[in-house]
């Protein structure tokens, strides 16, 4: 099948409708401009998709943050419903296919929260559970969890930037989460984002502070990591800010991307047999404050947003290299920070 769809989530502060559908033509190499496809949820900004046909997104409300439930299957997408709280909005949004859930991290409030999916694809507040601390910078004043997802052998793992801390808990069939195991990081690394390995039992922090990957044992036994390298994903003599955002792994574990927001870059990295990496090369983004990016189904091609400046840039990739050569960089994609291929 060439065609693959594409939905990208995003802010709705300067006139941006929040959720966008496109299609890339993996024959052809090219992707049709994204369109509105739900304008009705406020600041969607990070999406999940389930097996059910169901995509939820982060959702802002007056004072409130919180996931909303868009059915997918009709000729429409359908907003089910929007399950708000006090407080901010989320950063981050997962599914968890086997026990049924979504997990949502609130950067804001230092919160993650468990929901079960119900019969009719909306959700159930099951679990949440609030972190407190701080870290050495200023970016870190409180917890701040940003992103809450499973690790390969069930677990939920968050990266709390704010107390450079990574957090494992064993949860539940009904959502529940247990007694945590925590590791706790370099000061000021800043935990962003979190990829694991496809085969070995290593994982790959994000660090948005420190522009920094490090790499990590992962051991599934307790739920912790223990750090072996770090590598930094701008320049040595770069002296301008950055913070690192995104960390995408190839399905084959062969390389690893990491996205610059600053440097406005994707560095690329090979990984070793054993999982260590060595750096590759610079891909500029052709835009200004690329915050997300996702390799397609098909691994030959890969998406990236960028912010501040409103344009998406495709590329086409080598799998034998690692290779990323842009094809299309005027894209538009309005205050878009989030790119989902379907399942």
């Amino acid at each position: 099948m060439s065609k693959e769809t594409v939905i990208l989530g995003g802010y709705t502060r300067k006139g941006g409708k929040g959720i966008y559908k496109a299609e890339l033509d993996t024959a052809t190499g090219s992707v049709s401009t994204p369109l509105p496809y739900v304008d009705s949820v406020k600041g969607p900004t990070y999406l999940a998709s389930s097996a059910a046909g169901f995509l939820y997104a982060c959702a802002a409300g007056d004072g409130e943050g919180g996931v909303a439930s868009i059915n997918m299957n009709a000729a429409k997408p359908q907003v089910m419903s929007q399950l708000l709280q006090p407080g901010g909005s989320p950063a981050y949004v997962a599914v968890d296919e086997d026990r049924q859930l979504v997990f949502a991290a609130f950067y804001h409030d230092g919160r993650v929260s468990a929901y079960k999916i119900q019969s009719d694809g909306t959700l159930k507040l099951t679990d949440s559970v609030t972190r407190e601390g701080h870290g050495p910078l200023p970016e870190q004043d409180a917890s701040h969890v940003h992103f809450a997802d499973l690790t390969p052998d069930g677990r939920l793992v968050i990266c709390d930037l704010g107390t450079d801390t990574l957090v494992t808990f064993p949860v539940s069939r009904d959502g529940k989460l247990g007694t945590p195991a925590e590791t706790q990081m370099t000061p000021g690394f800043g935990p962003r984002h979190i990829a694991f390995h496809p085969t070995l039992p290593v994982a790959y922090l994000l660090g948005e502070l420190s522009s920094d990957i490090d790499v990590l044992d992962y051991d599934a036994a307790t739920g912790t990591f223990t750090p072996r390298q770090v590598v930094s994903t701008i320049p040595d003599d770069w002296t301008g800010h950055n913070g690192a955002a995104a960390v995408r792994l190839s399905k084959d574990g062969s390389y690893l991307y990491a996205s610059n927001r600053g440097h406005n870059s994707i560095a690329s990295f090979k990984i070793d047999k054993s999982g260590n990496l060595t750096f590759l090369r610079y891909v500029s983004t052709y835009g200004d404050f690329p915050r997300d990016f996702a390799l397609d189904p098909s691994g030959n091609y890969v998406l990236a947003v960028n912010q501040n400046s409103d344009n998406g840039t495709l590329y086409r990739r080598d799998p034998v290299n690692g290779d990323l050569i842009p094809i299309a960089i005027n894209i538009p994609t309005p205050e878009a920070v989030c790119v989902r291929f379907l399942k």
